[in-house]
C-alpha cells in the first residue's frame, strides 16, 4: 500500500501528470467517435450517445469533487491543478450530451425542447445542471478568477447542485433498474458528508485558535 501511495504521489510531480489527465478526459470521447464511424453503437444508437455522454460528463463532475478531499486527506496541494481541467471536460460531455437531444431527439425544435424543460421533470433536471455547468465553465478563466474575487469561491460552490441535479436526472430517466443511479448518490453523500466535517474543523479552528508560547 505504500509503494502505491508513493508511487501516485510520483506520479502527481512529474511533467506527465497534467498531460495525463487531460489524455484521460478525452479517451472517452475518442473511443465513443471510433464506435460511431464503425456501427458499434447497438440497435439504438441515439440512446447509447446519450447515455455514454451523459455518465462521462456526471463521472468527470464527481472525480472533480474528489479533487479538494484527496488534497486534504493527503496533502497532495499538486492534485489541484487539474480540478478545473476536470471540470471543463465534464462541461464539455454535458453539452455534447445536450447536444446530441436537441438534435437527434427534437430536431432542433425550441418548442418541443422548452416543453420538455417544463413537463418532464427529468428533463429540468438535466437541464439545471447544465445551466450551472456552462455558468462554471464560463467564470473558470484566470481574468474571470481575478474579476469576482471571493464572489468566484461562493459561485464555483454551485458545483454540488449540479451534481445532485445530474444524479437525480439520473435516477429519473431510468425505467427500471436504478442500482448504478443509486451508487453515485451513495458517492456524491460521502463527498458532501466530507465537505460538512471539513467545514466544522475549520470553524472550530477559528473558534479556538491554537496560541503558540
Amino acid at each position: 500500500m505504500r509503494r502505491l501511495f508513493d508511487a501516485l504521489h510520483g506520479l502527481l510531480q512529474s511533467r506527465v501528470f497534467y498531460p495525463a489527465v487531460f489524455l484521460g478526459c478525452l479517451w472517452p470521447g475518442v473511443v465513443l467517435i471510433r464506435r460511431t464511424f464503425q456501427g458499434d453503437l447497438g440497435v439504438n444508437p441515439v440512446e447509447t450517445l446519450l447515455h455514454e455522454t451523459g455518465r462521462t460528463a456526471l463521472t468527470l463532475l464527481l472525480v472533480t469533487l474528489t479533487i479538494t478531499p484527496i488534497r486534504r486527506l493527503t496533502g497532495w496541494n499538486r492534485v489541484q491543478r487539474v480540478r478545473r481541467l476536470l471540470g471543463v471536460w465534464s462541461f464539455a460531455y454535458a453539452f455534447s450530451h445536450f447536444t446530441i437531444y436537441v438534435v437527434f431527439n427534437h430536431v432542433g425544435d425550441v418548442a418541443a425542447i422548452w416543453s420538455d424543460v417544463t413537463e418532464r421533470p427529468f428533463i429540468f433536471m438535466g437541464m439545471l445542471a447544465l445551466v450551472i455547468l456552462t455558468l462554471l465553465a464560463a467564470t473558470s478563466t484566470n481574468g474571470m478568477i481575478r474579476r469576482l474575487g471571493r464572489r468566484w469561491q461562493r459561485l464555483h460552490r454551485l458545483v454540488y447542485v449540479a451534481a445532485v441535479a445530474g444524479i437525480v436526472h439520473f435516477v429519473w430517466g431510468q425505467k427500471a433498474d436504478i442500482r448504478e443511479p443509486l451508487w453515485w448518490a451513495a458517492f456524491l453523500a460521502i463527498l458532501l458528508g466530507l465537505r460538512v466535517i471539513f467545514a466544522l474543523r475549520k470553524r472550530r479552528r477559528r473558534a479556538h485558535p491554537v496560541v503558540s508560547h
